[in-house]
């Protein structure tokens, strides 16, 4: 089932539920990508959206409500924060399984064998590669020194 439709299928279930909490998150997933339809619109495109820019706006819904549970929790609002991280748990849900560190060693390893990349120089492509291949299945923030370590050695 694409994640369009799993969308769908979950806000009609927690519509049924009266799970108010979850039917909130899965309608500000839902007017995310919305959003972004229009905004693709709005150039040469046709808005519409592929599985990989829906991994994309789930993953930055993720990253967004990790920083503001952050903030929250240095701020003393733990209430707020525990909202956050169930609206994280609710879009999860919806992203393909994160690789741990031998698979991401192990991905890091493979891009830089196929692409030939041999230097500090070839970091974009690598980088470019593993986005293309592994979206949503990986920290890029964390990926990004271990590329460039790999490249170093």
């Amino acid at each position: 089932m694409e994640l369009r439709a799993k969308l769908q299928a979950a806000t009609k279930e927690a519509m049924k539920a009266r799970d108010s909490a979850r039917l909130s998150t899965l309608r500000l997933i839902a007017a995310a990508v919305k959003d972004r339809e229009i905004a693709a619109r709005g150039g040469d495109g046709d808005g519409t959206l592929t599985e990989g820019d829906l991994v994309l706006i789930l993953s930055r819904m993720v990253k967004q409500r990790q920083e503001s549970s952050k903030a929250y929790e240095e701020g003393g609002r733990l209430e707020l924060a525990a909202r956050e991280q169930d609206e994280i748990g609710v879009i999860q849900e919806f992203l393909p399984r994160q690789m741990n560190a031998v698979e991401t060693t192990a991905a890091i390893d493979a891009v830089i064998a196929d692409l030939g990349a041999s230097g500090i120089r070839d970091m974009g492509r690598v980088m470019a590669a593993l986005k293309e291949r592994h979206a949503g299945q990986m920290d890029f923030g964390a990926v990004g020194p271990a590329v460039k370590a790999r490249l170093l050695a």
